[in-house]
């Protein structure tokens, strides 16, 4: 194997510097000057995020707090405490034998808001009353 090199010859030179009487004097610096409406954009662009926060909070947040429902009516829920070592499917064969336990398990854990099967020993559920009506 060989290598082969070449050269040319020619070295570059750093460029000419050309000087002038213009040159010489520094031109005077331009300071950045921001229009009214340009204050008024960057403004509006600095709040857009909060904008943005406010209007999610009130579209999503509002409907939480205030409901237009009036809720059930009196005597329509008992409510039961929970003893240790209860379970929801022991409490909905104590409280409708004659039913179904999964639908009346899958009934407490909706109307209790529950997302897991676990119960801890005071907790209070509430129970429909049409369950104890029947008895």
């Amino acid at each position: 194997m060989s290598t082969i090199s070449i050269a040319t010859g020619i070295t570059a030179s750093p460029a000419p510097r050309f000087t002038s009487a213009s040159s010489s004097q520094t031109s005077p610096r331009t300071r950045l000057r921001i229009t009214a409406r340009g204050r008024r954009v960057l403004t509006f662009l600095a709040s857009l995020p909060l904008i943005a926060v406010i209007a999610v909070a009130v579209l999503s947040g509002g409907s939480a707090i205030a409901s237009h429902e009036a809720g059930a009516p009196a005597g329509t829920f008992t409510n039961i405490s929970v003893m240790p070592g209860d379970s929801l499917w022991s409490i909905a064969t104590t409280v409708a034998p004659e039913a179904d336990p999964r639908d009346v398990v899958a009934e407490i854990s909706r109307l209790n808001n529950l997302h897991t099967d676990a119960l801890s020993a005071g907790q209070t559920l509430a129970i429909p009353s049409s369950y104890f009506d029947a008895e």
